[in-house]
């Protein structure tokens, strides 16, 4: 087997290949052009790099095509190489997103599309979504707002802004009545609700889910309530982490009352160890924090 060979066919079959064949299936409302979201069962594998690399969010695995047979059937190189040259003929479906002409594409960057969206305000559809479907108060709502957090997205949709240590926008979860994705072109990194040099850093996994916890808390004072957006990206883990690094941290697993909430727990527990952190696991009551929030946790 020639190093060559190896990089043609590195080439020729993506990771969609390998995961389509092996019973996983894309979670379009979770994916974006640049990470897709494969699912089987409890299993999620995201892939990135035009369909070349991959990662799983529940543990620090991740590679290319090869690592990917390893990671999912185990055995050794020349066996995954064996399977992949397998699939070469293989054309896996391409997502509805996908195969929209280039002229839907956002011409704009990030930080210009969300610049461009206008903050809710009280009585606007994302105002009400937000209070009245998701039961979030509105000193909450104001505190998010004025922490430049929250744009109007289409169709009284929210969007809740990631952004990396610099404070840029990095991308935003979309949620609403109808909808829930995240921005087309953006990464994942953190959404993050609260006091910036706070010392308790209560995860969740999802921006509806920060500011519920908040509101249930009261937004105290020592915490930052942060969101993954569902997943782990190693964006998302190197935010994480240098959030960490500071004195005196503690890592708050206030992830859903799940399978997968209990792999973040176990990841962030780990990276508490790693880092020398102090660490809690705080469970919300019903499946997640919106949950337990709109279950009259602080009536």
């Amino acid at each position: 087997m020639e190093k060559a060979d190896i990089e043609e066919l590195r080439g020729r079959v993506g990771c969609a290949a390998v995961l389509e064949t092996g019973g996983f299936a894309i979670d379009l409302k979770e994916s974006t052009r640049k990470a897709v979201k494969y699912r089987r069962g409890d299993d999620i594998i995201i892939v990135i790099h035009d369909g070349k690399g991959w990662f799983d969010p529940l543990s620090d695995a991740k590679g290319d095509v090869y690592s990917l047979v390893q990671h999912l059937d185990g055995g050794d190189f020349l066996e995954a190489f064996v399977q992949v040259a397998s699939l070469v003929a293989f054309e896996p479906r391409e997502p509805e997103w996908k195969r929209q002409s280039r002229e839907a594409e956002p011409d704009q960057s990030i930080p210009d599309r969300w610049g461009a969206r206008r903050k809710p305000w009280r009585g606007s559809a994302t105002w009400r979504y937000l209070r009245d479907d998701r039961h979030i108060p509105e000193q909450v709502l104001r505190a998010a707002i004025a922490q430049d957090l929250l744009r109007e997205g289409p169709r009284g949709s929210m969007w809740a802004a990631h952004q990396g240590a610099d404070g840029v926008v990095t991308g935003w979860e979309e949620r609403g009545p109808e909808w829930r994705g995240f921005a087309t072109g953006g990464s994942k990194v953190l959404f993050r609700f609260g006091f910036k040099g706070a010392a308790r850093i209560c995860v969740t996994e999802a921006a509806i889910d920060a500011m519920s916890l908040g509101a249930i808390e009261k937004a105290r004072r020592d915490t930052l309530y942060v969101s993954t957006g569902g997943g782990w990206s190693p964006a998302t883990d190197g935010a994480i982490r240098m959030l960490g690094e500071r004195p005196d941290v503690r890592f708050v697993a206030a992830t859903d009352a799940n399978t997968q909430g209990e792999a973040f727990v176990a990841r962030l527990r780990e990276l508490a160890g790693e880092l020398s952190c102090d660490f809690e696991r705080l469970k919300p009551r019903a499946e997640d924090w919106n949950a337990m929030l709109k279950e009259g946790a602080i009536a």
